[in-house]
């Protein structure tokens, strides 16, 4: 089997201290990963190694078959989807949801004097369709609820067809109801076979939706626990990774952390 990502031994070295400090990890297809750790531990930095924005100070990182530094990174970057805040910060606030999704093709950010045949059209509307956002397409994004700028993001990631997809942080900002919805939309996506790759990162175990099967744990540049998912969400290895004793439990499909104090007891049922 091929890795879709394989990173070795991969250092990334800012101001004379690692970020990342000799990472190896590969995601295999069908695999769908949730990326944790606490706010410093690289987990923005290894985001971007993968989508190619930088490469290693040292180590190897091969990215959809293309190793960074001997390739053309503008084009394996369209083979990544990226739904992030700093994506969502370049979008104009006046550009409706359709050309947000459809500028995609072209990569960039608002319409200008670009073309688009009749199959861009035809996949940015199935894509704002399956997102739920039909009724929205006219609008602009300036008048959407954050939930529905979540949505926008994830269909407009998906505009280029990419066999990977980086969900950053997709449901920070939302109220329960938001949030929620999101969860739902997104475990029926992962549990899709013909659906891309999928990396996660979230600060919360209670975002993590259903149907993803590997997990991943930083904590100062490196790698504390990696493997399935259901062994890595779990009291002990959380606890390591952020450096505080922590309760997590699992029921109906979901995660739940909270803290622990050295005399608690357990009341529910500890993974």
């Amino acid at each position: 089997m091929n890795s879709l990502v394989s990173l070795r031994d991969v250092t990334v070295v800012r101001a004379g201290r690692p970020i990342l400090d000799n990472v190896t990890w590969s995601v295999e297809p069908g695999q769908r990963w949730v990326i944790m750790g606490a706010n410093g531990s690289g987990k923005t930095t290894l985001m971007q190694v993968c989508s190619g924005f930088i490469h290693p100070t040292r180590g190897t990182a091969n990215i959809l078959g293309h190793e960074l530094g001997r390739t053309n990174v503008a084009q394996m970057r369209l083979q990544i989807g990226i739904a992030s805040s700093a994506i969502a910060a370049l979008l104009p606030l006046d550009e409706t949801v359709l050309n947000c999704v459809l500028t995609a093709a072209h990569g960039i950010s608002g319409r200008w004097r670009e073309r688009y045949d009749g199959m861009d059209f035809e996949r940015a509307h199935l894509l704002i369709d399956s997102w739920g956002l039909s009724k929205f397409a006219h609008r602009t994004i300036g008048t959407l609820s954050e939930g529905e700028r979540k949505r926008v993001l994830i269909a407009r990631a998906l505009m280029t067809d990419p066999e990977l997809l980086i969900l950053d942080e997709p449901a920070a900002g939302l109220d329960v109801a938001g949030r929620e919805d999101l969860i739902a939309r997104l475990a029926a996506f992962a549990a899709d076979p013909a659906s891309p790759i999928l990396i996660l990162v979230t600060h919360h175990v209670e975002e993590i939706p259903p149907n993803f099967t590997d997990a991943l744990l930083l904590s100062h540049g490196r790698i504390s626990h990696k493997g399935p998912v259901h062994e890595i969400i779990a009291s002990d290895p959380m606890s390591e990774a952020f450096e505080t004793p922590l309760w997590v439990e699992f029921g109906d499909d979901r995660w739940y952390a909270r803290g622990r104090q050295p005399s608690q007891g357990r009341r529910a049922k500890k993974f």
